[in-house]
């Protein structure tokens, strides 16, 4: 079984994405974000998760959708881009499904210059945008979230 062609599928508002669940640490229910001054627009705050302080990323903000507050069935799901551990504040997860190939198409065959997602997967009840976690954190903001973190 190749876990690369497993998906994490979670909601934002009413639509799907998916993260490659190779990546993904955890889900965990929403906890208490701590602000975290000077972080990126892109970071709520933190949480500490086992002892590790991990910065909690609003999809919401990157994907431009509207912004609402946090609600106590909001979920965190914890993963590790190739730089650190983060956590992706979303609505809910609700399965990890595995898609064969055919079934994603690459995002720049659709609109060139998505540059958070890496494909859509087709499948009979819709779509499910595919998150590239690898390019969520522009280098700038990772600068800038490390120096926030000290």
């Amino acid at each position: 079984m190749n876990s690369g062609n497993h998906l994490v599928v979670f909601t934002l508002d009413d639509q799907r994405y998916g993260l490659h669940l190779s990546p993904v640490e955890r889900i965990a229910r929403v906890v208490d974000i701590t602000p975290l001054p000077k972080a990126p627009d892109i970071v709520v705050g933190v949480v500490n998760v086992h002892g590790q302080i991990v910065p909690v990323l609003d999809i919401r903000k990157r994907f431009r959708l509207p912004e609402r507050a946090v609600r106590a069935s909001d979920r965190l799901l914890i993963a590790q881009t190739p730089r650190r551990t983060v956590a992706f504040l979303v609505d809910m997860v609700s399965e990890v499904i595995e898609l064969s190939e055919e079934t994603i198409i690459a995002a720049a065959k659709i609109v060139p210059g998505m540059e958070y997602i890496e494909g859509v997967a087709k499948l009979k009840d819709g779509l499910i945008l595919i998150h590239d976690i690898d390019k969520f954190l522009s280098l700038d903001e990772e600068k800038v979230l490390s120096g926030a973190l000290g």
